[in-house]
């Protein structure tokens, strides 16, 4: 079977919310950079995808194709950082593998900045 390297033409820096103190006493949860990008596709997702999601009750509408070994879990945000997404910010609702781990599915919500 061939590599799917060949079609994940986007670089992406990988956020993983994390709690941090918020200096009253308490705990805030901020979003830090993981060490390097990680290679993907970005698609919207397919009729069936969208269908399944509506059903869920999802905000899915993207699906982010990633390496088998890339990590990356449910509620990390994927920011773009070539010129194809650049400024993009995807977050991670769900992480699956086919039964032939070729490649990992991410299933993702565009967070738009506000005025844009």
């Amino acid at each position: 079977m061939r590599s799917p390297g060949r079609h994940l033409n986007r670089r992406l820096e990988v956020w993983r919310p994390t709690t941090a103190p918020d200096g009253y006493g308490g705990q805030e949860t901020v979003f830090v950079q993981r060490p390097g990008t990680v290679r993907a596709k970005v698609d919207q997702p397919s009729n069936a995808d969208r269908m399944l999601a509506a059903q869920a009750g999802s905000k899915h509408d993207h699906t982010v194709f990633l390496l088998p070994r890339a990590d990356v879990h449910r509620g990390d945000e994927l920011r773009g950082i070539d010129a194809l997404g650049q400024g993009q910010v995807l977050r991670v609702l769900a992480v699956v593998q086919p039964s032939t781990p070729v490649f990992s599915k991410a299933s993702c919500q565009l967070i738009q900045k506000e005025g844009a």
